[in-house]
């Protein structure tokens, strides 16, 4: 019994001891294999890191608002008679707009202002009975307060009459009309829109740390999607006084010329504002960055001719601006680095630099891609 158990032992011990020795002698061939083959090559394109003068500046969006702007109404009712304006059109304040039916109205001011001068004609003959003595100065004081009713009167009835009038309370354009001749309308119901657009204010939110930095009259920068190729400039105009308790934000409010109306209210823009001095800063491609858990870093290009290979170089980097970002430490001018096929690339792995200007990768600071 013990000797079979002994062979069996022995069995089991030569087999698993060949499985062993054979995955050893596997695993050996094959990592000499690799470590006797030669890296292959990478093509790659390669940028030199370089200097440009960047100014400090703070991005934001906001909204374009009208200088003034108003949904215009009447205070009182009645039946539209005219409509004097054209949809779209530029008016002058007060240019008549809208004229609601004023016949009754005018035909009770007739009426009025024919009491009106009864009682003046009734205050003069009084006057002079008064100097002559021949009446009381209670009698001639009557006859005053009732010429000063009829006049409050024919006022109330001049007022009510121009109630009945739109007019435009400033120059500007005007939009649809919602209003048609012959339709009744109510008091306060929606006439049509008009907007002061030259100038045009522009509002935007800034962090509280920006404050100390933010003056009237500093100059901004705005784009907005429907002219992506233009460029408009204002100055900031206010600041308002107190902050936002919920976002610790101070809204700024920038003047921006619009002679040709381009901007209208409502409209998203995209706000620069230079802040301090300009410096000199170290820039490489974004596509340049290999980014990671334990830290951003480039690949830099040696050696000459057939010989070049990279060395993985961990850098800081600082801020960015468009297709480029700024290099704070780890790197020197007029280094190259790879800018694409990073994925690739491992330390000191051989590379042919591709320098064809259709496979470089964008280095432009201030892209405007075209809004298809």
């Amino acid at each position: 019994m013990n000797k079979r158990m002994l062979l069996m032992l022995l069995g089991v011990g030569l087999l698993f001891g060949g499985i062993f020795g054979y995955k050893a002698f596997v695993d050996q061939m094959v990592q000499g294999f690799f470590d006797d083959m030669e890296a292959e090559t990478v093509t790659i394109t390669a940028s030199t890191a370089r200097l440009e003068r960047w100014t400090p500046r703070v991005d934001a969006v906001g909204t374009f608002n009208p200088v003034q702007g108003a949904e215009l109404s009447l205070e009182a009712a009645g039946i539209v008679r005219e409509v004097h304006f054209e949809n779209g059109q530029t008016v002058e304040r007060g240019q008549r707009l809208i004229e609601l039916d004023t016949r009754i109205d005018e035909a009770e001011l007739d009426q009025l202002e024919a009491a009106l001068r009864l009682a003046e004609m009734e205050l003069a003959r009084q006057q002079r009975l008064y100097e002559q003595r021949s009446i009381s100065r209670a009698v001639l004081d009557r006859a005053e307060t009732e010429a000063d009713q009829a006049r409050a009167v024919v006022a109330a009835r001049e007022a009510r009459i121009e109630q009945k009038i739109l007019r435009a309370p400033f120059a500007g354009r005007v939009g649809i009309r919602q209003v048609n001749p012959g339709q009744f309308l109510s008091p306060g119901e929606p006439v049509v829109s008009l907007q002061a657009l030259d100038p045009i204010f522009l509002d935007f939110t800034l962090p509280q740390r920006r404050l100390p930095l933010l003056d009237p009259g500093a100059a901004i920068r705005a784009r907005v999607d429907a002219f992506p190729d233009r460029e408009f400039n204002g100055t900031i105009s206010a600041l308002e006084p107190r902050l936002r308790e919920s976002t610790r934000t101070v809204q700024v409010q920038a003047s921006i010329d619009n002679p040709d109306a381009r901007l209208l209210p409502g409209m998203f823009a995209r706000v620069e504002l230079d802040l301090g001095e300009s410096e000199d800063v170290l820039v490489v491609p974004q596509t340049a960055l290999r980014f990671s858990t334990y830290g951003d870093s480039v690949f830099v290009v040696e050696g000459e001719g057939d010989e070049k290979k990279v060395i993985q170089r961990f850098v800081r980097t600082g801020r960015t601006r468009g297709d480029l970002v700024a290099i704070l430490d780890g790197l020197e001018e007029g280094v190259r680095v790879a800018s694409s096929g990073l994925l690739k690339l491992q330390n000191n792995t051989p590379v042919n630099i591709d320098d064809d200007e259709d496979v470089q990768p964008s280095e432009d600071p201030d892209p405007r891609p075209g809004n298809g």
